[in-house]
């Protein structure tokens, strides 16, 4: 395989709706194919950047969880970025809520060589970092002027076609007092729970510096860096899209089945890109499994469906959650030409 069918394979890989969330529910514009270039995009740019170092924001609170916690996903998937960029000179900066902490510094410091890791708790955050990544992190949902201000991003060819609501049409979809908030995929309002974090990834933020490349995974419509998609893409394929779909874009967005995948692909894809083969101890569902176990003790964290304290990811059975890994590595190691 040459690095692109490696890099298109791994893609492929992960972009599986195994929680029938509806991420392609519309074959001809959908969540998987709305930005197909920008996975290998995302790992070449990391790739080519010299000791980069990345803020990874993280840590998704479910407010109806027993008890009430961030969840496994998107934790698990920055553990294992900071162990698999380690050996190619790219370090990483957790930034995360309070409630999520205690499970990332449990996941890092099982690793000897992340022990000095620093888990920061937003907005205790001090760059310059060399890129901005989100992994399922929600994010505010939109506005009537992000609404309008997303169609004018559309290339001049699309935006002709695509369709644009009045205010009233608007305003009976997402009501006034419902915008600008952010929400789960069972449209709890959880803004209230979650810090600002999402500025991390708007210019404001960066009053004396360029905003940073930045690069979001998720999984459902309401996470950072969906707001790329057209809010029309995402009322029409997930259910309730109308009201979480999250306004704030990245530059490279990656969807995924699980975004916890979309971690394990970024690593891959970047492995690709440099023509090297990572350490034997990654991509190991079993070693997946042990660390995950241990965050969910030391956290707690909570499976983001089933709300519990168990060591699974959006209520998958561990085979089906480790399938993509599997595939990963297969990809990986599969002869170059």
């Amino acid at each position: 395989m040459t690095a692109d069918e490696k890099l298109r394979a791994i893609r492929d890989a992960i972009q599986q709706d195994v929680g029938n969330r509806g991420l392609a529910l519309d074959p001809e514009s959908n969540l998987f194919n709305a930005c197909p270039d920008d996975f290998a995009e995302a790992c070449r740019h990391i790739a080519a950047q010299p000791n980069a170092n990345i803020a990874v924001v993280t840590g998704f609170v479910i407010p109806d969880a027993t008890p009430c916690a961030a969840e496994t996903d998107g934790l698990l998937g920055t553990v294992f970025l900071a162990r698999a960029l380690k050996s190619v000179g790219i370090s990483i900066t957790p930034v995360t809520e309070s409630i999520a902490a205690p499970a990332l510094r449990a996941g890092l410091h099982l690793d000897s060589e992340l022990s000095t890791t620093t888990v920061k708790v937003y907005p205790d955050f001090v760059g310059p970092v060399s890129h901005v990544l989100a992994i399922e992190r929600v994010g505010p949902n939109h506005t009537w002027d992000s609404y309008q201000q997303q169609i004018e991003r559309l290339p001049p060819g699309v935006r002709e076609g695509h369709p644009k609501l009045s205010l009233n049409e608007f305003l009976e979809l997402l009501p006034a007092k419902r915008q600008n908030r952010c929400f789960t995929m069972r449209r709890f309002d959880v803004t209230d729970l979650m810090s600002a974090a999402h500025d991390m990834f708007e210019i404001k933020s960066w009053p004396t510096n360029p905003l940073p490349p930045t690069i979001g995974i998720g999984d459902g419509g309401n996470e950072i860096g969906m707001g790329k998609i057209p809010w029309d893409t995402i009322r029409r394929n997930i259910s309730s899209g109308e009201v979480i779909a999250c306004r704030i874009p990245t530059h490279y967005l990656i969807v995924a089945g699980v975004s916890n995948w979309g971690a394990y692909a970024l690593a891959a894809g970047i492995y690709v890109v440099r023509g090297i083969q990572p350490p034997a101890d990654l991509f190991d569902p079993d070693r997946e499994r042990e660390i995950l176990e241990v965050m969910v003790r030391e956290g707690p964290l909570v499976d983001g469906v089933t709300g519990q304290q168990t060591a699974t990811v959006d209520g998958l059975s561990w085979d089906e959650y480790a399938r993509p890994i599997v595939r990963i590595r297969e990809i990986l190691e599969a002869p170059w030409h």
